[in-house]
């Protein structure tokens, strides 16, 4: 059974060598540690949304058509470019909220199976928050595509998961995540040796979290993919998604109705439904916290079970607006402890993913663990979170909500270093 074990403090450390060309976090298929409990969890509550697309997807095998044994130098000309442009979106903020989450089905025509090396998110505009692209097997396309009709192809709301409008949680499970985008991404090229896989015939799901704190102007957003034929001899990505639940209080001398933890989470609820409390009250139970009176401060830290052998080659933090410093650190606590990534001085305007420059190798048994740190002052301190009214932080999808993730990118061999691409 899957189960996270709280934990206060990370031990620091410095921060690991990324690859040159790293710019973006790349997709998220296949996974080294086990979702069984946390779908028996799943399977007592009704969480269609939220924090879980993340977890669950993690536990997906990469759709991997044919593999070589061998890595020749490739030439260029086997690359291929494809930019797709969603459709033109105004957002509109959820009910009590000033956020959006919107779905559009984008088409990238894949006629031969592929892997993707290098993906690049281009936001329409600064309202962009963040985005997720998730790949549409061949299996769903003909849902996605009937169910894209139905909306006047302008795409749908999708709080939390880029899932299909009204998929079951079977559905859900067969989608894939290809990158996500923040604000100081540009290009994501991906560790040289490794690539996600891309067959014939997907689809690709754009979602992008608007922030109408900044504004509310019609978008239209772009995503370029370079991809080479599966027949490649890359190493598929798989990854783990680890996470911790906030629990911060308002600042010294901050007060308000919503500095009540209980009332803040009921305006959580109010702004994005029922799934948004229960995802954070399973959040608490899974990090081994009472969810009714869980531990809070500025710090929070999580500690998840790694249950495949691997190598970790890429890793990334992502926290909101009051995010300081972030540690990832392997195997906390004992002789063998090895700091993974370490970000001292976090700045959600340049979140970035670190190709490592020495990949580390993780062993079934192992244990990871993410530890967030925030300043809650900064919600009076920064002009966009003074339009929002004081409040005790919660993990939730808001912009002025707060989460505490950290990604690593596995593959089951060390890669070729020397790849040319």
């Amino acid at each position: 059974m899957l189960r996270a074990e709280g934990a206060k403090y990370g031990d620091g450390g410095t921060m690991t060598d990324r690859d040159e060309r790293s710019e973006r976090q790349p997709g998220n298929q296949g996974s080294i540690t086990s979702k069984g409990g946390l779908r028996r969890l799943l399977s007592r509550r009704k969480i269609t949304a939220g924090v879980f697309a993340a977890v669950l997807t993690g536990g997906l095998t990469a759709a991997v058509v044919s593999t070589a044994s061998a890595s020749p130098q490739r030439a260029t000309q086997d690359v291929r470019t494809t930019t797709l442009v969603s459709p033109s979106y105004t957002p509109k903020a959820a009910v009590g909220s000033t956020d959006d989450y919107h779905c559009a089905l984008l088409n990238p025509h894949v006629t031969r199976d592929s892997y993707i090396i290098t993906s690049r998110f281009i936001p329409g505009s600064a309202e962009d928050h963040h985005a997720i692209l998730a790949l549409v097997p061949p299996s769903l396309a003909p849902t996605a595509l009937k169910d894209n009709a139905n909306t006047g192809n302008k795409g749908w709301t999708c709080f939390g998961a880029p899932g299909l409008p009204g998929a079951s949680l079977a559905d859900f499970l067969g989608l894939h995540w290809l990158s996500v985008w923040t604000p100081g991404h540009g290009a994501d090229n991906l560790p040289k040796g490794t690539g996600i896989a891309l067959p014939a015939g997907s689809l690709v799901i754009m979602q992008v979290h608007y922030n109408l704190l900044v504004g509310d102007k019609s978008v239209r957003n772009s995503l370029t993919l370079d991809t080479v034929p599966i027949s490649t001899p890359l190493l598929p990505l798989g990854g783990l998604i680890a996470l911790a639940p906030p629990d911060i209080p308002c600042p010294t001398g901050v007060t308000g109705p919503l500095c009540n933890r209980a009332a803040s989470l009921a305006d959580l609820q109010r702004r994005f439904g029922v799934e948004a409390t229960q995802t954070v009250n399973l959040l608490e139970q899974i990090c081994g916290r009472n969810p009714s009176n869980p531990p809070v401060g500025d710090t929070t830290s999580c500690i998840w079970p790694i249950t495949t052998s691997g190598y970790i080659v890429r890793a990334q933090a992502h926290m909101h607006l009051l995010g300081r410093s972030f540690s990832m650190v392997l195997n906390p606590g004992t002789p063998q402890a090895r700091t993974v990534l370490n970000v001292p001085d976090y700045n959600f305007d340049y979140q970035k993913a670190y190709n490592l420059k020495t990949p580390i190798p993780v062993h079934a048994g192992d244990k990871i663990q993410i530890t967030c740190t925030y300043d809650p002052t900064l919600a009076q301190k920064l002009p966009i979170l003074r339009k929002v009214a004081p409040h005790f932080v919660t993990w939730g999808d808001g912009s002025s909500d707060e989460m505490c993730l950290g990604g690593v990118w596995t593959t089951t061999s060390i890669p070729n270093s020397h790849d040319s691409l």
